[in-house]
């Protein structure tokens, strides 16, 4: 596995190589494009992504857990929990390059 990890400014330079935008008009790209899918998972509606994947928001209802260490019992309250789930073509992609 890589050590590499893409980040923002990796993004906005691939629409500065690729678009032919400004830099600073990339940056506010992608600065924009992630806004929005985060607006949309806050107020808990689904993000898909066509051969990407689908971003959504699932509620955890509350339980009992268990220290591993001690074994005691904790309570874990309710939360609101980030989930992806890839599309059949991104786990093509993925199941390819691990062939290689």
């Amino acid at each position: 596995m890589s050590d590499k990890t893409l980040t923002r400014m990796d993004l906005s330079e691939a629409v500065f190589r690729e678009v032919g935008l400004s830099r600073n008009e990339s940056a506010e790209l992608v600065e924009s494009v992630l806004q929005h899918m985060s607006d949309a998972l806050v107020r808990g509606e689904q993000v898909k992504i066509s051969s990407f994947g689908t971003f959504s928001v699932r509620d955890k209802a509350a339980r009992i857990g268990r220290n591993p260490k001690t074994g005691e019992e904790v309570p874990i309250q309710p939360r609101r929990v980030l989930t992806f789930r890839p599309s059949h073509l991104m786990k093509e992609r993925v199941a390819e390059g691990n062939k290689s």
